[in-house]
Parts: structure tokens; C-alpha cells; sequence
């Protein structure tokens, strides 16, 4: 199903997989039968913020800014029964797409409301979340609004006391907008994590960054173990080893925030769906 530059195509190799496609660039990965199937690596490293977000099965409230195929509330409904979770979209098309080809389980319920990302965060109840997802791309990037410690400041307002937020941060090589991202996040919340690929880390390729961040302690150890043994490892840094990664990077304020790096032409080219980090 294709509506404008939306597509929903099915997986070749995988009979109950799709991928939702935007402007040319694959958004999300959905398995309508097995909605603990993560195709995309970053997507599994947010899986484990959720499992290690409280005991298990216990329910949370979840926002996801950035909708797309659902496919993380997807996983929190199948893996924590009885959540509370909302979504935030800016594509009427995206919504409309994922609503007609990509339809929720029976009995899960995920309100998607069609809006900006910081202005739908702003209408919500102080502590009212214990997770915030940031997942937002228009156009392959993430918003310069979007980006901001004023934002953050926004998401801490929202969260309760151990709330946690996770959010996709896209960057290439030198990496200057993950580290004045770190940056950003380092100066709101106490607490901070993030996770990549090696070779992302390294500065080899595009890819993505987790970033993890909390009022409260993290489980900085448990996240690296589970990265380690993820079919795509990824690297956890935290704590001081963060603090020399982002040396020397600015706050990003609403007065000087810009969008993330425009995504290669070439990045998903030869790459299998089920194989991509981002």
C-alpha cells in the first residue's frame, strides 16, 4: 500500500514482516504475528531500556514521540500486558498508513494522536510517564526543535521521579551532533547512556545511538551485557567515558539547534531490512 511518499511493503523472506517506508527510507519493521521480533538493531537496544525499566511484566506508562509502524509499543504491549501508551505522529499519511496496513493485536490499544512532537509533550501531566521515546524523523532527520535542552527539559517534566527517557539520535562520522546530543542530555539528567555499534562509535559509518537518560540510576551494566550479545553488538559508554566523549561539545539550546545530519543516498543500499541499525 503506498499513500504519497508512504509505502507498507511485505517481507520477502519473512511472511508475517513489513516495512514501513518513508520518502525512500525504511522507518520501522513490523511483524504482525511476533511483536517481540525486533528487526532493527537500535529498535532492539530501546527493547531493553523497556525490559529494564521495572520488574518484569509490570505495566508502564509509555509516550512515544514518533509513532511510525508502533512497532516499540507493539513490544511493550505484548511484554508488559495492561501499559498505558500514547503515540505522537506528525504525518497524517504515516498515521493513515500504519492504521490501514499495519493493524495493533486484539486488545491492544495505542492512541496515536497526529501532532508535533514537543507541542503534544507539553499538553501532558507532570510525572505522569515512566518512558519517553524519541524516535522523530521528518524527512530523514530529526527537527532542530526537537534537539534542544529546553526540549529535554520538557521530557524531565513529564517523566516521574525514575522516569526514563530513550531516544534515537542518527549521526556519521566525527559524529558532532551525538556528542553535542550527549552533551545536551549530560546537562538535564543525572543519569546518562549510550549505545552503538562499534563501528558508529568509531566514526566508520551512519548509524545510530541509543541515548538513555534518568533522574535516577541507571542500569548502565545490564544494558552493556544485553547489547553485547545482541546479533548486532553494540557498546555501552557511560559515566566518565561519556564525559570524554563529549569534550568539549556545546548545550544545544532552541537558539542554536539544527536539524540531524542529512542520511546518506547510499546508506540502505545492499542492506537487508532485518539487518539494518537504523
Amino acid at each position: 500500500m503506498t499513500v504519497g511518499a508512504v509505502s507498507v511493503d511485505r517481507d520477502q523472506d519473512r511472511a508475517s514482516g513489513f516495512v514501513l517506508t518513508v520518502d525512500g527510507t525504511p522507518q520501522s519493521y513490523v511483524d504482525l504475528a511476533d511483536p517481540t521480533y525486533l528487526a532493527f538493531a537500535y529498535v532492539r537496544r530501546l527493547a531493553h531500556v523497556v525490559d529494564l525499566a521495572a520488574p518484569p511484566g509490570r505495566p508502564l506508562g509509555v509516550v512515544h514521540l514518533g509513532a511510525g509502524g508502533l512497532t516499540l509499543a507493539r513490544y511493550v504491549a505484548a511484554t508488559r500486558p495492561g501499559s498505558r501508551q500514547r503515540a505522537v505522529e506528525v504525518s497524517e499519511e504515516v498515521a493513515a498508513a500504519v492504521r490501514a496496513s499495519l493493524p495493533l493485536g486484539r486488545g491492544v490499544r495505542v492512541p496515536v494522536q497526529v501532532a508535533d512532537a514537543r507541542e503534544a509533550l507539553t499538553r501532558l501531566r507532570p510525572g505522569s510517564a515512566d518512558l519517553v521515546v524519541c524516535d522523530v524523523f521528518a524527512g530523514g532527520r530529526t527537527p532542530a526543535h526537537l534537539t534542544s535542552a529546553e526540549m529535554l527539559g520538557e521530557v524531565l517534566r513529564v517523566l516521574a521521579p525514575e522516569g526514563v527517557v530513550a531516544a534515537n539520535v542518527a549521526d556519521g562520522p566525527g559524529l558532532a551532533f551525538a556528542r553535542a546530543q550527549v552533551a545536551t542530555y549530560r546537562s538535564v539528567f543525572a543519569h546518562v547512556v549510550a549505545m552503538a555499534e562499534q563501528a558508529v562509535w568509531r566514526g566508520r559509518r551512519f548509524g545510530n545511538l541509543v541515548v538513555v537518560a534518568s533522574a535516577a540510576p541507571l542500569p548502565a551494566a545490564e544494558l552493556e551485557r544485553r547489547c553485547s550479545a545482541d546479533p548486532v553488538p553494540a557498546r555501552t559508554v557511560a559515566a566518565s567515558g561519556l564525559g570524554r566523549f563529549v569534550a568539549g561539545a556545546a548545550v544545544v539550546t532552541d537558539e542554536t539547534a539544527v536539524p540531524s545530519p542529512v542520511l546518506p543516498p547510499d546508506l540502505f543500499q545492499g542492506r537487508r531490512s532485518r539487518n539494518l541499525d537504523g
